[in-house]
């Protein structure tokens, strides 16, 4: 469940970019009344306002919910336990030892 929510949390911050960056500013209009651009769009002259600002609100309003959402769901995790955190050498146990072959540390006869 936590993957989904984070797969539609990031489908919708791309659309919300992507809506972003597709909006133009509100000094665009200004140039366009002087010929500098071509006002005449699919959805007419101000449909495409109302329509990106319409999505584009409702586009963020799901992303502060998910937000909201994946930041609760997220503080009953607990993280994995990294094993190098802990570098101490290990304590050996006195059963392991007393079953070792007690052998010398070289083969050099030890001299009276």
């Amino acid at each position: 469940m936590y993957e989904l929510f984070i797969v539609l949390y990031l489908l919708v911050a791309l659309a919300l970019i992507v809506l972003v960056l597709i909006q133009h500013g509100k000094g665009a209009d200004m140039g366009a009344s002087f010929g500098a651009g071509g006002s005449a769009t699919i959805f007419g002259s101000s449909g495409t306002g109302n329509f990106l600002t319409r999505t584009t609100t409702v586009l963020a309003t799901l992303f502060f919910a998910l937000s909201l959402l994946l930041g609760n769901l997220s503080t009953d995790r607990v993280k994995a336990v990294d094993e190098w955190q802990d570098l101490s050498v290990p304590v050996e146990t006195k059963a392991a030892d007393a079953t070792e072959d007690k052998k010398p540390a070289s083969d050099i006869p030890v001299g009276n």
